[in-house]
């Protein structure tokens, strides 16, 4: 795979990953504005996501610099095949989040609770980016926009088509992946047997996507 192919496949793995785990925020949004004058509505979702947007750029590139850490690249894929896992399992829970009629009110509501919620975006953005902020900045701000003029769009989409869910799963392990092969203090060994690299892979994402899929199966068999 050349550089170009490299670059095209980080920036949608980064667009992908942003509007699938963007579910939440789109309902942070929807929730925290509901009681707003419709002339202030427009005002504190682009004020309260634009200003989200910065703060995730600089905390996607404090993690970045952090990955830079001996074993920190190896325990990040770790920790994003939990959340690709968690992704995938059926949640039925929604964030507790309070509308207000006030319009700094709302935006702080937006922004607090996109970043408390987006620690996943954060991580999984940082992965797929390999180390290339400019690649973080396009990516999120392709994707955002996507999140606030088609968030009913995208929650309707999941909740009545569940393999998308799987396709963000798949991604978020694929990404994991990524940073388990990349860590450099194993690094050599990947290099040394890359078929031992593309087993990796392989069993990252079949694990997670056929792990969640059992989880769902037994979950719904027992509620019936």
């Amino acid at each position: 795979m050349d550089i170009n192919s490299d670059i095209i496949l980080a920036v949608i793995n980064i667009i992908l990953i942003d509007i699938i785990l963007g579910g939440d925020n789109a309902v942070v949004i929807a929730m925290a504005c509901r009681k707003l004058p419709s002339a202030q509505r427009n005002k504190a979702i682009f004020l309260g996501s634009g200003i989200a947007v910065i703060l995730r750029i600089f905390l996607t590139a404090v993690m970045m610099s952090l990955m830079q850490i001996p074993y920190l690249l190896l325990v990040g894929g770790g920790l994003l095949i939990f959340i690709a896992f968690k992704l995938l399992i059926d949640n039925d829970s929604e964030p507790d989040i309070k509308s207000s009629g006030h319009l700094f009110t709302a935006v702080k509501t937006i922004v607090f609770a996109d970043l408390v919620m987006g620690l996943d975006n954060i991580l999984g953005i940082a992965g797929a980016s390999h180390g290339d902020i400019t690649l973080v900045v396009f990516g999120l701000l392709f994707s955002v926009p996507i999140i606030i003029w088609g968030s009913k769009l995208i929650l309707t989409a999941i909740e009545h088509v569940p393999g998308l869910l799987y396709i963000g799963g798949g991604v978020l392990a694929y990404t994991a992946s990524g940073m388990i092969t990349g860590e450099p203090a194993i690094n050599t060994v990947f290099a040394d047997h890359p078929q031992l690299k593309s087993t990796v892979y392989v069993a990252v994402i079949v694990g997670v996507l056929l792990s969640g899929w059992i989880y769902n199966q037994s979950k719904r068999y027992q509620n019936q």
